[in-house]
């Protein structure tokens, strides 16, 4: 993406999106998070975004030697072409005695000391970007909190007039969090980290301040890999309207079709619940494979099977979905919840819809999208968002959600997801004449004709079948039916 002009591009591509295009230039910004938060990898992906455009850039380290830097850029691939680096570290000389100060306190010599060389470096390269390594050490070095805020003001004033766009970095180390700089900076991000008590540190950023900009608020979950920060900025769905056809998508499985009205409908949503091994993610994906047979392409995201036990469970079935996958027409991506933050599955069930035109999104199945979040109710909002999104893009999604128990009338969902969804489909064991047998209904269809029956439902022989209605039973639902009796 294009930084509009008179923008800043981040070189982090969400974050630019979030930002509206970057940061608005020759202004001062403050980029604050605890130590490890990945404030000097963004920092220097601005740094190379500008040596890239052809800028002149610098960084100015008052904690890190050199040698340190580039052990940290070469982990990420970076070689630091054009940007020009200034150690300002103490030296190990101002540890004899005879450079000790008698008269004068240290802050006195050393602040002005230090702004002197970063000032004399700036007339001297002339850097359109610039960023200090951190506000921890200038605070320290000017000694009270008043000379400190007269300072960065004065170093504001003096960037104001030398078209050169900021970053000041703070690591958050100080005995109490002040808000000086925030009040100077014409804008402040604050990235977070957090570990949990399984997996990956969880990260997040949020835009605390951006004056004179519409940005995207809220928090947006990233990640640190091998070459930077990835950044998934939060979902709006507002943001994504548009209109879509309704027409149907067949399974292709003539009684199925038929309960849930000639098939899947284009922009709405479809939870299949059930107990594990009902027949789940078998019915999600062979509207996968009818949709790949049809020259679409289809995405799953599954949490709790490996791709080739799916493959092969199916195969078994009569569903080649390998082949399609092989193909290029389907996708399928293994999650691990302790490792994927919600904000990236987002991210990638996006990728899959706009990159790759998917139109049926699979989600197998709630239970692990539930563990990759903190909290119940942050993912019916964020899932209500997605569904919606799909909607308006005229993808047909389909979540999986595992209900706890095998059968009986107390089986109960991980979360419920029924009023989000447009139809309900339910899968059940039930007990009949010494054998465990399976049903299927669909329960649930906004704006559309279904059949209300409750069927047989079975997957033996190498196949799929969607028997007669269970007309002579009643308390199917229950799990131990009875039999009408013949009048």
């Amino acid at each position: 993406m294009t930084a509009p002009s008179g923008v800043a591009a981040t070189g982090v591509a969400g974050l630019d999106d979030i930002l509206g295009g970057g940061l608005t230039a020759n202004r001062l910004y403050l980029l604050e998070g605890m130590p490890g938060s990945g404030k000097t990898t963004l920092a220097f992906q601005f740094l190379m975004e500008g040596a890239r455009l052809g800028e002149s850039v610098l960084y100015v380290t008052l904690s890190e030697t050199q040698e340190e830097i580039r052990a940290v850029a070469a982990s990420h691939g970076w070689k630091l072409e054009g940007i020009a680096i200034r150690e300002l570290v103490p030296s190990e000389e101002s540890l004899m005695p005879g450079e000790q100060y008698t008269v004068f306190h240290p802050s006195e010599v050393e602040l002005s000391d230090t702004t002197r060389k970063i000032l004399d470096d700036v007339e001297r390269l002339k850097p359109t970007r610039i960023v200090f390594d951190s506000l921890s050490e200038l605070r320290l070095l000017a000694g009270n909190p008043l000379r400190y805020r007269r300072q960065i003001l004065a170093l504001k004033q003096f960037f104001a007039g030398r078209r050169c766009t900021v970053l000041l970095l703070d690591d958050l180390t100080a005995a109490e969090h002040d808000l000086q700089v925030q009040s100077i900076a014409h804008g402040a991000l604050l990235l977070e980290h957090t570990m949990p008590a399984f997996g990956r540190p969880r990260r997040r950023l949020s835009v605390t301040k951006y004056r004179g900009s519409d940005f995207r608020g809220g928090y947006h979950d990233y990640a640190i890999r091998r070459g930077g920060l990835e950044v998934y900025p939060r979902l709006v769905a507002a943001e994504h309207r548009g209109e879509s056809g309704r027409e149907r998508m067949p399974s292709g499985l003539a009684g199925l079709d038929k309960l849930i009205g000639g098939g899947l409908e284009r922009g709405t949503s479809t939870l299949i619940q059930g107990a594990a091994g009902t027949g789940k993610s078998t019915i999600a994906s062979l509207f996968c494979a009818r949709a790949a047979e049809r020259g679409e392409h289809a995405a799953l995201f599954i949490f709790d099977e490996s791709a080739n036990t799916l493959f092969s469970r199916l195969a078994g079935l009569g569903i080649d979905l390998k082949k399609h996958v092989d193909a290029g027409r389907v996708t399928v991506q293994q999650i691990d919840p302790a490792e994927l933050s919600p904000g990236e599955l987002v991210h990638a069930i996006r990728a899959a819809v706009e990159e790759r035109d998917a139109r049926i999104v699979v989600i197998d199945s709630l239970n692990g999208y539930l563990n990759s979040m903190p909290d119940e109710k942050f993912l019916i909002v964020q899932l209500h968002e997605l569904l919606t999104y799909l909607g308006q893009r005229g993808v047909a999604s389909l979540l999986i959600a595992a209900q706890h128990g095998l059968m009986g009338a107390q089986m109960t969902s991980p979360v419920d997801a029924s009023y989000l969804a447009d139809s309900v489909m339910l899968l059940r064991y039930f007990e009949a004449e010494g054998e465990v047998r399976q049903a299927i209904s669909v329960v649930k269809m906004r704006g559309g004709e279904h059949e209300r029956t409750i069927r047989d439902f079975s997957m033996k022989g190498g196949r799929i079948v969607i028997g007669e209605p269970l007309r002579d039973y009643r308390g199917v639902m229950t799990g131990v039916p009875e039999k009408k009796p013949k009048l």
